[in-house]
């Protein structure tokens, strides 16, 4: 019997290899054809608009579609808000246009433009009285300074994309974000100095205990004894483990120059002790052993397939019988946040250097091909976020 995490020779939706013909059209091909060929005459259209369903439907996916177009703008509408620190500045309360004026360096009649935009995406919201106060969106961007940070950080995505069609057809990463991540795009990341590496740690550390969090309340860890956190960065999931389970040793691998960072954050927060930090290359060689679980926090989407898999197959060589590897990161075909993994995560990682979003069926089949039995996906409170993948060593 076929395992469910089995990955098909041919996924739903995903076009046949060259030369094999197309499998038999369904009865939903069938209406699709339908639908789009009523969707694109402008006699249906006439028709929808004059009744009040149709029309409603319409409307809405007009708004839908305005929104995808406009999406820039929001997002640059975001960063104004993060850059100026209009957030932080109604955080104590709502603010008037002028004070915000003075606050920022920015003019009234310009600032008020951008006030009215942040309010029309929640990021703000004027009051009764006209002054401006936090929006429903704009709390969770106070509350967690990494969501401020990646905005940020999106400049260099958006740089890479004014020409998507180019980033496409290119042979190689070579902009921006291929500079900013310089391990994906090296033959030697072993060799990479703390110069090369301080920007994109300090992003990682940034955004990695909003992650932390979901993993350690979807995991337990009272059954191990030992947690060693591949690809671990400056340490913050493995501070945030030590907290969640005080019995646990700690280790963490990472590059060389990553790993003497980390070593450094590590000491300040008093887990000099407690925790032995490796410096390496994972996709090369071995790992150190004396773990009973290994968490891959955001790493197998960096890489292609082949690099993974080996990653993966040196985490089995390192785990005793009975250890588990916990594999966490937002995953393609995540209900409700379907656009998250295949647009975004899918030009992102473009741009980035080698990597992409998979589905859990995927990430089952290279845990499979690696030796691990026991794939279970957990249950996470915010799986557009992050998903976790749990799976053990049988042998």
């Amino acid at each position: 019997m076929a395992s469910p995490w089995t990955t098909p020779a041919h996924p739903p939706g995903a076009h046949p290899p060259e030369g094999r013909a197309p499998a038999s059209r369904t009865w939903r091909d069938r209406w699709l054809d339908w639908r789009d060929a009523r969707l694109v005459s402008p006699a249906f259209r006439r028709w929808a608009m004059a009744w009040s369903l149709p029309r409603w439907l319409v409307r809405r996916r007009a708004r839908a579609l305005f929104d995808v177009m406009a999406g820039f703008v929001y997002s640059q509408t975001l960063l104004a808000c993060v850059r100026l620190r209009l957030l932080e500045h109604v955080a104590s309360g709502p603010q008037t246009r002028a004070r915000l004026s003075a606050l920022t360096g920015v003019p009234e009649e310009a600032l008020e433009r951008l006030l009215r935009a942040a309010c029309s995406l929640e990021l703000l919201q004027q009051r009764d009285t006209g002054a401006y106060g936090m929006g429903v969106l704009g709390a969770p961007l106070l509350g967690d300074p990494g969501i401020g940070a990646m905005v940020e950080h999106h400049a260099l995505l958006y740089h890479d994309l004014q020409d998507p069609v180019a980033l496409l057809k290119a042979d190689a990463p070579s902009g921006r974000m291929a500079a900013y991540w310089a391990y994906a795009n090296t033959a030697q990341p072993g060799a990479l100095s703390d110069e090369d590496v301080a920007a994109y740690s300090a992003l990682m550390s940034a955004t990695q205990p909003m992650i932390a969090e979901e993993v350690l309340h979807a995991v337990g860890l009272r059954r191990h004894r030992c947690l060693m956190d591949v690809g671990g960065g400056e340490g913050r999931f493995i501070q945030q483990a030590a907290l969640k389970a005080p019995h646990l040793e700690l280790m963490l691998f990472d590059l060389p120059a990553v790993a003497e960072r980390a070593r450094e954050r590590l000491a300040r927060a008093g887990l000099a002790a407690r925790c032995t930090v490796h410096g390496g290359d994972f996709g090369h060689g071995e790992l150190p052993t004396g773990a009973d679980i290994v968490t891959l926090i955001r790493v197998a989407f960096d890489h292609p397939d082949a690099r993974v898999l080996a990653v993966m197959k040196a985490v089995f060589r390192a785990l005793p019988p009975g250890g588990r590897v916990v594999l966490a990161e937002p995953m393609s075909g995540t209900p409700g946040a379907q656009a998250m993994g295949e647009a975004y995560f899918g030009f992102y990682l473009m741009a980035m250097g080698h990597g992409r979003p998979r589905s859990p069926d995927h990430l089952a089949g290279l845990l499979s091909q690696a030796g691990f039995g026991g794939i279970e996906l957990m249950p996470t409170r915010l799986p557009l976020q992050t998903r976790v993948m749990v799976a053990t060593r049988s042998m």
